[in-house]
């Protein structure tokens, strides 16, 4: 995982050039349980933030023995925030959940993410990362097709976000939410290869 993460720190053309990644580490556990426990982050991913939670969560990921690349999002020198990137059929349910509302190819992948000071919300960083976050896998995975992301119908914030970043929305559903106490509607969004950097005439 490190030798993958390490490729997507590289130069970015264009509003993403502001924004880089670096694998998550252990040591990076205190600020990100500041993060989770932060308002704006925790009304959408209710994590729990204890040590021995945190390394449950993230310590397979951060070791390379679960196949979810997690990475700390930085802005010039300074942590901001979380991305994490996957391969949906790499997660069967959550792949089959979808596969109810849409179809899932199986190169297809998702994302979280999440910028985690609240200084910097509202100055486009959200949609820089997930900007970013595309452009490196379209260059490191060349197997992906497709990126799928449901979000909450309520959550603006990142609707917006995955808009700004070129994302179009795919359909309406019902899912689980990531909070309890959340109804199950959602948006689900899409965002496809670019033709020319798939080498075809797309899907």
């Amino acid at each position: 995982m490190a030798a993958r993460a390490d490729r997507l720190g590289g130069a970015l053309a264009g509003p993403a050039a502001t924004v880089g990644f670096r694998p998550l580490a252990r040591s990076d556990f205190a600020r990100l349980a500041r993060w989770l426990e932060t308002p704006h982050v925790a009304r959408w991913w209710a994590h729990e933030t204890t040590t021995q939670a945190l390394e449950r969560d993230f310590g397979a990921c951060i070791d390379g023995a679960e196949p979810t690349d997690v990475f700390v999002v930085r802005h010039g020198p300074h942590a901001i925030g979380l991305l994490q990137r996957y391969r949906l059929a790499d997660y069967a349910s959550y792949a089959e959940a979808l596969s109810a509302l849409l179809p899932v190819p199986d190169d297809a992948w998702g994302i979280d993410y999440f910028v985690g000071e609240p200084q910097l919300l509202g100055r486009g960083l959200g949609a820089a990362t997930i900007r970013a976050a595309l452009a490196a896998l379209w260059r490191e995975r060349r197997e992906a097709s497709a990126v799928i992301v449901p979000v909450h119908a309520t959550n603006l914030r990142s609707r917006r976000a995955l808009e700004r970043a070129g994302f179009r929305v795919a359909c309406h559903g019902l899912l689980e939410p990531d909070n309890a106490a959340d109804d199950r509607a959602h948006v689900v969004y899409r965002n496809d290869r670019p033709c020319a950097a798939a080498g075809t005439t797309g899907r």
